[in-house]
Order: C-alpha cells, then sequence, then structure tokens
C-alpha cells in the first residue's frame, strides 16, 4: 500500500511540476497550458506517453488524407500500449494531447496553421493563433509537461553549403537543451549529415542509431556516417533515457532508426536527383527556409516515386516512416515507464562518494513525498492569491 502510494506521488509530481502553479513566487500570472484529460491521467499514472509534432498535419499533406494520417499514427501509438499527446496551438493556447475535433481542425485549417518552431511560440500565444508546431516546439511543450518520448519523420539540420550560410535547423539547437528522447528516421539526405552530427556533437547530444551502427539518411538506411552509440531494443533506449533523466544532462536524444526495408529508397538514384535538385536551387538562387521545400518537390518530380522500393511517393514515404517511428516510440515509451515504475515501487539507489566513504541514496521514495509537500503548500497559496484577488474587486466594485 505504501509503496503505491508512494508511486503515485512520484508520478503526480513529475506531471504537476513543471505546471503545477498558477502563478509564480512574485505571484504573476503564469501561461496557460492545456493537457487532454487522457494524457493528463496517463502522466500522473506513470503510464508511457509519446508527443507527436502537428506540422506534418497541416503541411505535410491535405484534407483529409492528413487526419486520417494522424489519427492512424495515433492508433499505432495506442496499439503498442502508449498514450499519444499530439501537440498544437489553437487559438494562443498550446494543446498536448488534442481531441478528434481539435485533430479535425487542424487538418482542415491546413496551412492557414502557422508552421511553429521555438522561435514563434510566444508570438501565436500572443497573438491568439494556431500554430503546427515543429520538432522544437513539440519538444519545448513535451519537456514542460513531462513527456520524454517524442516521435516524428526525421529532424531537421544543417543545409548543404551550411558553412556559408549558417542554415542550421533549431531542431538541432533544441535537442542540445531540452531533455526529450527524439525518435526519428535520422535526418533528410538533403541535408549535410556528417556536419549535423558534428555539430550535435557540439551541442551534448547523445545520437543513437536503432539495430545499426550507421546513422540513417532518411530516405535510406545508410549514410555513410558511423555512430558511437547503438541500441537494439526498446529496453536498451529506456534506460539510456533513464539514465540521462537520473543524471540531469538537461539535453535530448536523438535515437535513429531506419526505414523498413520494404519501403528503403534506392541510394544512388535518389541521390542523384538531389544532387540535380541542388544545382538547380542554386542557379536560381533559390536558399533559407524555401530550399527544403523546393529540394523536396524537385526530387519527387526527378523521381516520380519511382524511386522508392516499394513505388511509394515522398508523402507516402514520410507517412510509412512516421508510422514505423511511431511504433517503436510507443515501445520505447512503455518499457521506460516500467523503469520508472520499478523505480518508484522498488526504490532507486544511487551511490554517492562522500567524506565518510561509499553512501547510498533513495531519491524516488524521499523527493516526491518532499516534492509533494511543496505542491500542496504551492496550490494553497495560489488559492490565497486568487481569494486575495477577488476580495480587493468586491471591494472596489460600488455596491
Amino acid at each position: 500500500m505504501a509503496s503505491s502510494a508512494l508511486s503515485r506521488l512520484s508520478n503526480i509530481n513529475r506531471h504537476l511540476k513543471p505546471t503545477a502553479s498558477l502563478f509564480d513566487s512574485d505571484g504573476a500570472s503564469r501561461m496557460p497550458v492545456k493537457i487532454s484529460s487522457e494524457v493528463s491521467n496517463a502522466l500522473s499514472r506513470g503510464h508511457a506517453v509519446v508527443a507527436l509534432e502537428s506540422t506534418i498535419i497541416s503541411h505535410g499533406m491535405p484534407y483529409p488524407q492528413n487526419l486520417e494520417t494522424a489519427k492512424e499514427v495515433e492508433a499505432i501509438v495506442r496499439t503498442n500500449g502508449a498514450v499519444p499527446a499530439t501537440v498544437a496551438i489553437l487559438d494562443g493556447i498550446p494543446c498536448i494531447g488534442l481531441s478528434i475535433e481539435q485533430l479535425e481542425r487542424l487538418a482542415i485549417l491546413g496551412t492557414q496553421a502557422q508552421k511553429t518552431a521555438r522561435r514563434d511560440i510566444a508570438h501565436i500565444v500572443a497573438t491568439k493563433g494556431n500554430g503546427a508546431t515543429t520538432v522544437s516546439a513539440s519538444m519545448f511543450f513535451a519537456s514542460m509537461v513531462g513527456i520524454p518520448v517524442f516521435v516524428t519523420g526525421g529532424i531537421g539540420g544543417v543545409h548543404r553549403h551550411g558553412e556559408n550560410t549558417m542554415d542550421i535547423s533549431s531542431d538541432l539547437t533544441e535537442l542540445g537543451r531540452t531533455p526529450v528522447a527524439v525518435i526519428s528516421a535520422g535526418v533528410k539526405s538533403i541535408l549535410d549529415i556528417p556536419r549535423t552530427l558534428e555539430y550535435l556533437e557540439t551541442q551534448g547530444v547523445c545520437v543513437a542509431a536503432y539495430k545499426t551502427n550507421e546513422f540513417p539518411a532518411f530516405f535510406t538506411e545508410k549514410s555513410g556516417s558511423k555512430v558511437h552509440c547503438r541500441v537494439d531494443t526498446p529496453e536498451d533506449c529506456a534506460q539510456l533515457i533513464d539514465a540521462s533523466i537520473k543524471l540531469k544532462l538537461g539535453t535530448g536524444i536523438l535515437i535513429a532508426v531506419p526505414i523498413p526495408k520494404e519501403h528503403a529508397a534506392s541510394g544512388g538514384l535518389i541521390e542523384s536527383a538531389i544532387q540535380l535538385a541542388l544545382k538547380e536551387a542554386s542557379d536560381k538562387n533559390i536558399i533559407g527556409n524555401a530550399e527544403t521545400p523546393f529540394l523536396l518537390a524537385r526530387v519527387n518530380e526527378l523521381t516520380g516515386g519511382a524511386s522508392l522500393a516499394s513505388r511509394l511517393s515522398l508523402t507516402a514515404l514520410d507517412i510509412a516512416l512516421v508510422k514505423n517511428n511511431a511504433a517503436i516510440g510507443a515501445k520505447i515509451s512503455v518499457a521506460l515507464a516500467q523503469i520508472r515504475k520499478s523505480c518508484d515501487t522498488e526504490g532507486c539507489s544511487t551511490s554517492i562518494i562522500g567524506s565518510s566513504g561509499l553512501m547510498s541514496v533513495r531519491p524516488c521514495l524521499e523527493k516526491p513525498l518532499l516534492a509533494a509537500v511543496v505542491n500542496y503548500f504551492q496550490v494553497t497559496q495560489d488559492l490565497k492569491l486568487t481569494k486575495q484577488t477577488f476580495d480587493e474587486f468586491k471591494h472596489a466594485t460600488p455596491s
């Protein structure tokens, strides 16, 4: 009974700590974040939750294909034992976990919803706009509410010739400062993969490859770049994430999953198309954030989808990648939840060498109780502040 109570307290603390108070210590109001009841309940009980981006819904494909894809990806997460938490900003309110109605609204909005990276969050919220979150914004909100696993198709990186243009995706800097594990198919092959990996190393990001020693290149299984960390099972991934969290490294983890063999593209053919598209972009002086959409569209035109082993279009390949990553990400999240449950129930011991020798600390049993008490007094203070504000308004209003 006691261990069960401690486990529940620990889960609630992990869930509430980022957003437990409606006010800061000086009484200033905090910005609201809306968490769906399904996601909130899962987090408070220590169940597996997987964060999902929303840019693929609004900018990845037309309606109603985008809505069907979103529902299918969420279904895959549930089938594999986790709760999906699609992230978006609707009417200026960051939402973690969308209802079917909200998913449909976002799908219908399409490109009217602004593509939202970390830099855009404040603007979208302040103007009460609608934002479809990219990798960086999704990671930010996932970390805010305590979701440690995020699934996407592929991440951004250092653009080719980035040493001259300094065109580097904010996904990379987000991985360097936000403790969320990103499950992706690697970096898009239109980017400079070696420089991207070098940049991630500079940011202190652990890059792991799933069941391979080579970093995958989104469209293909191989990029020619080796990784220093290999993970072969969801349990391996969960142990890696758990260790990073306990060490408080403060950085994300990139777990790169190769495209399934049945969907693998012909590397030589698609690389030739990429090189031709890059030359055309250079000739037309297409640079910056307009370059990637141009390259993707041009590669699709040049290959006609025929370069894919399964003869899928590039859009369909994106969907296949996201679905594969969603299944693996859900399994990782489940494994991580099991590790945390075991830790909370049995007590985790951390060895520390102090002046008196080796000591054993059990933070999973001690911290939740203290944090729960702190949260209780913080919420009590919030209620007092709310009552005080109401009383001042009441006395200031003529009867």
